[in-house]
């Protein structure tokens, strides 16, 4: 086998393996809500992803958006009927109070980024 194919080959494994592990292996960023609020930064996402939250206590989201993107202007919160405008360097609460288990999802106003609500 000739050297430029070993190289095509190894390149080829390596691409690979580093396609499995960004898509595949990348783990959500999360946070569990012990004292009944938690802070999300909106800058290129949300941060946390993933907020667990205990199911019928009461509980406040706080979100300051730092990002200027205009997708990122409005988080909705579908499964609780719930949409906010985010103005920029401002917080913005929004209280919950699920009423049952299970993974609810929120995102921006064009559903491009998304985090996650867990109720245990």
């Amino acid at each position: 086998m000739s050297p430029d194919k070993i190289i095509v080959i190894i390149f080829g494994i390596f691409a690979i393996s580093f396609i499995y592990w960004f898509f595949l292996m990348k783990k959500e960023k999360g946070v569990s809500v012990d004292n009944g609020s938690v802070d999300i930064t909106v800058l290129g996402g949300y941060s946390p992803e993933v907020i667990t939250v205990p199911l019928g206590k009461k509980t406040i989201l706080n979100f300051l958006r730092k990002d200027e993107s205009s997708c990122l202007e409005e988080v909705v919160l579908g499964d609780f009927h719930i949409r906010k405008t985010l103005p920029l360097n401002e917080k913005v609460s929004v209280e919950i109070s699920p009423k049952k288990t299970g993974e609810f999802t929120y995102s921006c106003g064009m559903g491009m980024f998304h985090g996650k609500i867990i109720v245990k």
